[in-house]
């Protein structure tokens, strides 16, 4: 099985390193494709920087990784090729799911994010924008994040991944974006995984402040209010990988459109 690794962290981040040894491990042929620097926050904002009509992309090989036990693209004790490209990582999956890479890939593993990427915030993560722009283009994704903005326990996201994708990839037959938050702690300390719904919010809140002539004060702040009881955001502090299923922009029946004449 193909898989395109790509993230929004960029192309140096210890999480794509951590998830692309995680599908090699798991005996996919994998491609990793990343934005050639940061781009969080970029939700799946269809964003590059072309020269004469083509986007921009730079080969390089991923530091620290190696094919693993189970072999894999690069070949044994050969680090991962991959490509940098200066896009968004919606804009390379898009590219990736129209061949732009190689072979169109059969799912996409997006991650692992610094950060956690919870509750209907998750509209603005460019690691789940990546997998939702795959779940639109056809392509089953995973969006992965380890919950803390000083993450220090990457060998629990990596476990946790590899039992995911262990999941996932069987049953990867339709399109659908999963959303796996790891609570950044010992994997002994890991309580298991837990199906939740979004939190009403995510885990930053934004404030709007004073307004002068030429600004507006805008802080980002931890959400200090309690989260609701079984939401994504409240099980992973709990100690709870969280696993939630998204879909793309669909129909609503909220609104009676028929109506305008």
């Amino acid at each position: 099985m193909k898989v395109l690794v790509t993230n929004d962290d960029g192309i140096d981040a210890v999480g794509l390193r951590t998830l692309a040894q995680v599908a090699v491990d798991a005996g996919l042929d994998v491609t990793v494709a990343a934005p050639d620097g940061e781009r969080s926050g970029s939700g799946a904002a269809m964003s590059a920087l072309e020269t004469d009509g083509r986007l921009q992309v730079r080969r390089q090989v991923l530091d620290g990784t190696g094919p693993g036990e189970s072999g894999g693209r690069g070949g044994p004790g050969e680090p991962i090729g991959a490509f940098a490209v200066r896009a968004s990582p919606a804009m390379i999956v898009f590219v990736a799911a129209h061949g732009g890479f190689g072979p169109v890939p059969d799912i996409v593993l997006s991650g692992i994010n610094q950060g956690p990427n919870t509750g209907r915030a998750v509209l603005h993560s460019g690691t789940v924008g990546a997998a939702l722009t795959a779940e639109v283009n056809g392509l089953p994704a995973m969006a992965v994040s380890l919950a803390s903005d000083t993450p220090s326990h990457w060998e629990t996201a990596a476990k946790v991944a590899a039992r995911a994708v262990e999941w996932f990839v069987p049953r990867a037959t339709v399109p659908v974006a999963v959303n796996l938050n790891v609570p950044d702690v010992p994997a002994s300390e890991l309580r298991g995984f837990r199906a939740a719904r979004l939190s009403a919010f995510g885990a930053t809140q934004v404030k709007v402040g004073e307004r002068g002539d030429d600004f507006v004060a805008v802080t980002f702040s931890r959400l200090e209010t309690e989260p609701e009881p079984d939401s994504d955001l409240a099980l992973v502090r709990q100690g709870w990988a969280t696993v939630t299923a998204l879909r793309g922009p669909c129909e609503t029946s909220a609104l009676d459109v028929s109506t305008l004449t």
